[in-house]
């Protein structure tokens, strides 16, 4: 597994990406805009989201790969956002298969999706994603 770092603003996303793709040492990691720092998430990829709750969550680049539409996406996240704000975004349109996570407490969707046996859940304590 290759780990891709994408910065746009001050928000961040990581990639643990399955493919093979690859980024020079002397790549430009700035991108023009959310869309193009997304743009090679594929189906199935991990995704490690930054943020405490809901502050400083990467949002514009959540709602990227929500447009660009990867699935069976694992998120490794503090939380997993709300209904429609954070992570809840990909989690409506059951673009995320596995959630790696120390708190998932106010998430409908999730609690739904959790308990039909269509989102697999790893709890992780807090100190551990630290």
């Amino acid at each position: 597994m290759i780990m891709f770092h994408r910065k746009l603003l001050s928000a961040n996303i990581s990639v643990l990406s399955r493919s093979k793709h690859t980024i020079a040492k002397s790549s430009n990691k700035v991108f023009a805009s959310p869309a193009a720092a997304v743009a090679d998430i594929s189906d199935g990829d991990t995704l490690l989201v930054g943020g405490f709750g809901l502050c400083g969550i990467p949002q514009f680049l959540i709602e990227a790969v929500k447009e660009a539409g990867p699935r069976n996406l694992t998120c490794v996240s503090n939380n997993a956002g709300v209904d429609d704000f954070g992570l809840g975004k990909l989690l409506q349109t059951n673009q995320v298969k596995r959630m790696v996570s120390s708190y998932v407490g106010e998430n409908k969707n999730f609690e739904k999706q959790y308990l039909s046996g269509q989102l697999e859940v790893e709890l992780t304590p807090q100190g551990t994603l630290a």
